[in-house]
């Protein structure tokens, strides 16, 4: 079952039969509500709805909201509030960017437990290197506010100053990582540092990258969550 509607602004996804348990499924950079199907093929058999949706500047989204944390973070807020009143259980699912705005629009909330595939945990160190690789310092960075760079990314002083104001921050004691042994994007360091500091459960795929997307790749994410959900 599928089922398809809006949230304010947001176009919403629920897999699954009607249950008392869900899955909050918040997608990475340049994915989609619907990648959220893949994991219902997991977590439905096992008596779970998967709620997603798409983030700002994805999918289907054409409302101007733009895919920073103050856009981001009171959609999910408000998504957490409309399950809230139907499930009995929630539960999140996230990847990457998704994991990063989770912990900070979940941190207050009651979570039955928490799935993070290539999460991103250090967002200040993350948008320091790329100020490095652009060549552009903090003072240029806060006299400018927003400065565009050659691969793509939009370098923001609000966004370093609202990263480096909230670090993140497991918020659910069952938390279960999944991390890619040849990710690029994230140091094992930072990972191993954040599973140690907020007591998580670490999975590590050799040779995984950031992201999850070859037929190997995609059989390790199906088993992690299998596991994770037995």
């Amino acid at each position: 079952m599928k089922r398809e509607f809006m949230l304010g602004s947001v176009p919403v996804v629920i897999y699954g039969e009607e249950s008392a348990r869900v899955f909050l499924f918040v997608h990475g950079l340049h994915g989609c509500k619907e990648e959220a199907a893949r994991f219902a093929a997991v977590a439905v058999p096992r008596g779970w709805q998967v709620l997603a949706m798409d983030l700002p500047e994805h999918g289907g989204r054409k409302d101007g909201k733009r895919l920073v944390p103050w856009d981001v973070i009171p959609e999910l807020q408000s998504v957490l509030r409309y399950v809230g009143g139907r499930y009995a259980t929630i539960a999140v699912h996230a990847t990457s960017i998704g994991a990063w705005f989770s912990m900070h629009a979940f941190a207050d909330a009651r979570i039955e437990k928490c799935l993070f595939v290539s999460p991103l945990v250090d967002m200040p160190a993350m948008i320091r290197g790329m100020m490095a690789a652009a060549g552009v310092d903090r003072a240029r960075l806060k006299r400018e506010k927003e400065i565009p760079t050659d691969f793509g990314q939009t370098l923001s002083w609000d966004y370093l100053c609202f990263a480096e104001a909230h670090p993140a921050r497991a918020f659910c004691p069952d938390t279960a990582v999944l991390y890619g042994g040849a990710d690029t994007t994230v140091p094992r360091a930072t990972i191993d540092r954040f599973v140690a500091d907020n007591e998580c459960r670490l999975t590590v795929l050799p040779g995984g990258e950031h992201w999850f997307h070859t037929e190997a790749q995609l059989a390790a994410l199906r088993a992690f969550e299998a596991e994770a959900l037995s």
